[in-house]
């Protein structure tokens, strides 16, 4: 890897940049659909699932397929409650050194504690611990981690031109795939690289212990050119790729209790995997064919919702509710985008959906 010039660096401000201006949002929105994009990760926490039990086991907590998960592969979840209700969301990968087959769960800091619980209370008579943090290369610890995701087009260009494989001298012969934990070295500096799966750009993520790492991860990636973006522009995309976000579009409250198959996340489900908590009711709507509301995107007329959850109507009945809103902008202009819930029937017979402040088109194309 060629030398990369040393530049100015404030771990605290340089990764996410703040701006108010709307053509800064729209550069790094471009960047991240058509070239290269990078920002700091401060919103992710991390499980452990060890012990002899822990395939079996947790193959009958989670949504998805753990037991056919071969070394460094991950897929996404839901985590259910006996009555199918989503106690949260994640995405597990199987380690690629542990003997007995270990396993990552990588979720957003503030479910983290809610989902420790929520497993922790099914651990009877079964040899499964579980403990924070992320284990890179024998060290396992919850502090200190730092972590930048690249994402974009050219982000496996990007990720080739720093990082190689665990020996620390060999080039990766290709780009880790979506959906898999890979490690790898910067300058002899050990790194995790997780690549999570079904997003709707390439992404990776790189996890390390050290600082000076991550600063000169930075550095290398600024200067081939990847775009440093802030996290509105990070929030704008998610809700232009119709990403749910547990706790804001994924609920479990008193008013809003959610089903998988109405989220609309279907890559979180696994229909021949056996057993698991709450089962039976996702394959009773399974079986039945289709949910009374779905997670769907939409495109706004009027103004952004003053709040959120903001009602929809449909022929002047509750047809559904926007979760999520952002005025983006577009190439072809500035553009309100929004995510949340319409019924089923509303949305088959086309009927136009309003909210206190406009109309909601249903917008099939993501981005």
């Amino acid at each position: 890897m060629s030398r990369i010039p040393n530049r100015l660096w404030n771990l605290e401000t340089s990764c996410m940049p703040i701006h108010s201006h709307p053509e800064d949002s729209q550069t790094e929105l471009a960047a991240i659909r058509e070239a290269a994009a990078i920002a700091q990760l401060n919103d992710r926490a991390f499980l452990r699932i060890t012990g002899s039990d822990a395939a079996r086991w947790l193959n009958g907590m989670v949504t998805n397929a753990i037991l056919t998960l071969a070394p460094g592969e991950g897929c996404y979840n839901f985590l259910l409650n006996a009555q199918g209700r989503i106690q949260g969301d994640c995405t597990i990968y199987r380690e690629t050194t542990a003997d007995p087959a270990a396993f990552l769960l990588a979720t957003a800091a503030q479910q983290i504690e809610a989902i420790q619980q929520h497993l922790d209370r099914f651990i009877i008579m079964d040899d499964v611990e579980l403990s924070r943090g992320l284990h890179i290369y024998g060290t396992q610890s919850e502090k200190d981690l730092r972590g930048l995701v690249l994402l974009g087009p050219r982000a496996a260009e990007l990720l080739l031109k720093s990082v190689v494989e665990r020996d620390h001298v060999t080039s990766f012969a290709e780009a880790p795939r979506p959906g898999t934990l890979t490690l790898g070295s910067l300058e002899g500096r050990e790194v995790v690289i997780l690549a999570p799966p079904n997003t709707s750009v390439l992404t990776y993520e790189v996890w390390c212990w050290d600082t000076r790492t991550i600063k000169e991860l930075y550095r290398v990636w600024e200067f081939y050119n990847a775009v440093p973006i802030s996290a509105e522009a990070l929030e704008q995309f998610r809700i232009l790729s119709a990403t749910p976000r547990y706790g804001q579009d994924i609920r479990n409250t008193e008013t809003a209790r959610d089903l998988p198959q109405e989220t609309s996340q279907t890559h979180a489900l696994h229909f021949s995997k056996g057993c698991y908590l709450g089962q039976e009711i996702v394959e009773r709507i399974h079986s039945r064919g289709q949910v009374h509301r779905q997670f769907v995107a939409f495109r706004l007329t009027g103004d952004l919702p003053l709040t959120l959850p903001a009602p929809l109507e449909a022929a002047g009945k509750p047809a559904g509710e926007l979760t999520s809103a952002a005025l983006v902008q577009l190439p072809e202009g500035p553009t309100l985008v929004a995510l949340g819930y319409a019924r089923r029937e509303a949305l088959d017979s086309r009927q136009t959906f309003s909210y206190a402040g406009g109309t909601a088109l249903p917008h099939p194309n993501k981005l």
